[in-house]
């Protein structure tokens, strides 16, 4: 009877394959960075400008990640003529020794995918590169890319490049080096220099000036002590950004020229090894605007951390209405979108065991998240509103202006005229 069934199966597969031209042959396994080649959008998201930029914070976020572990002080980015980019961290620097692959441990993090020091070890606790792919697929994306690493007394250097041979075969961030000793060195750190590869952005490969400046911007704001320095040697222009302020001094600039309701609310804690940094500060317009990241990488699509902060915050407020009369037994709860008007938020999570929605670490998915920052939110926000009964006063009157006291079942025309309001993305401005 098996006999029969694989008898039968092998004859059905092959009338029809026989009629499709479909078989075996047709299966390719792309090997090395051939597949991230293949299908960009995969590891960037897109090709066109964001993926294009995607490659810069890559290397950025793994300088980034220095700083969180206590190693790096100064991340350098400079643009130069030939549409090339050179990222420095003073950090420790690549491990330069050799791996049990086989081959130099700069080799193994620039070509293959799901390489790094962040899978567990004792090398990053928190960090942004999570998945072990952000340096090899710049490199598999890159026309060349060279990496120089000042570590233990030496400078080492290596150069990748992609090529293809007589036969057409496609050579995809392949060493063209092996790792050379240039000279000795009394600094550590690594600079990764690289060329975005034109055949693969069709938009071209000129990346943007303003685009970068925001992110570094945002980047030093969260990271109290870090000094990034931006050059563009194509124009001339450079910034240097250094905040010690960390969130609050991040909201209280995304506010600047706003008629702004009180000073910011700002608080610190740590729950479950994950820390929590939340600031926040009403103006008089109706639109909210809550910024949100995870080790300093900026959540667009939003995620559990916003979900445990928005979760939070519309409970403690209608608690603490309800316990000083301010809401009656039959009244409604107050609406978290109504209680978010006019709300500037920045929520900065540091973590490890990070879960992201996708390589380009838009959405944060972490369950843990949620639940550590709707814990701190609950805690601080409440201490804050019995300490501060006028700014609580504000803030539930902000929700609603006919709010007096006991709240009044009437509406103002003008929160009824505005509450429609888009809400704008975050675009912070670049410091002047």
């Amino acid at each position: 009877m098996v006999e029969q069934i694989d008898w039968f199966a092998e004859s059905s597969q092959s009338g029809q394959n026989n009629r499709s031209g479909y078989d075996a042959d047709d299966i390719q396994v792309l090997e090395g960075l051939v597949a991230v080649r293949k299908r960009p959008g995969m590891y960037i998201g897109s090709t066109s400008s964001s993926g294009l930029h995607h490659l810069v914070w890559e290397i950025v976020d793994n300088a980034v990640d220095e700083h969180l572990a206590k190693y790096c002080s100064r991340i350098e980015i400079t643009l130069h003529k030939d549409s090339s980019v050179t990222v420095y961290d003073n950090g420790r620097g690549i491990p330069t020794g050799m791996h049990k692959a086989g081959i130099p441990t700069p080799q193994v993090v620039f070509t293959m995918l799901h390489a790094g020091g962040k899978f567990g070890g004792s090398g990053y606790k928190k960090s942004g590169g999570l998945h072990g792919v952000g340096a090899s697929v710049t490199n598999a994306l890159s026309e060349w890319l060279e990496v120089e690493i000042y570590r233990d007394g030496k400078i080492h250097r290596q150069r990748f490049e992609y090529w293809q041979d007589k036969k057409g075969k496609e050579h995809v961030g392949e060493p063209v080096t092996g790792l050379e000793i240039l000279g000795n060195t009394n600094k550590t750190g690594t600079k990764v220099s690289f060329r975005p590869d034109a055949r693969v952005f069709a938009s071209g490969i000129h990346l943007n000036y303003e685009t970068l400046s925001e992110r570094l911007q945002e980047i030093a704001f969260l990271n109290s002590g870090l000094r990034i320095v931006l050059k563009d040697e194509r124009s001339g222009n450079a910034d240097e950004f250094f905040y010690e302020g960390g969130a609050s001094q991040f909201v209280a600039f995304l506010n600047e020229g706003k008629d702004v309701l009180h000073d910011v609310i700002h608080f610190y804690a740590e729950k479950d090894d994950i820390e929590v940094e939340i600031a926040m500060q009403y103006n008089a317009g109706y639109t909210e605007t809550l910024a949100s990241f995870v080790n300093s990488i900026p959540t667009r699509g939003g995620g559990t951390h916003e979900t445990g902060f928005k979760t939070a915050y519309t409970r403690v407020m209608n608690d603490y209405a309800r316990k000083n009369n301010l809401l009656k037994e039959k009244d409604k709860n107050l609406e978290g979108g109504d209680l978010r008007e006019g709300m500037m938020a920045v929520i900065s999570v540091k973590m490890s065991e990070v879960e992201f929605v996708g390589q380009t670490k838009d959405q944060l998915g972490s369950a843990s998240a949620r639940s550590a920052v709707e814990g701190i939110v609950t805690e601080k926000m409440q201490i804050f509103l019995e300490e501060n009964p006028q700014i609580a006063q504000t803030l539930l009157k902000k929700s609603d202006p006919g709010f007096q006291g006991p709240r009044s079942g009437a509406q103002s025309p003008r929160r009824n005229e505005n509450r429609q309001e888009a809400k704008r993305k975050l675009q912070p401005r670049r410091q002047a």
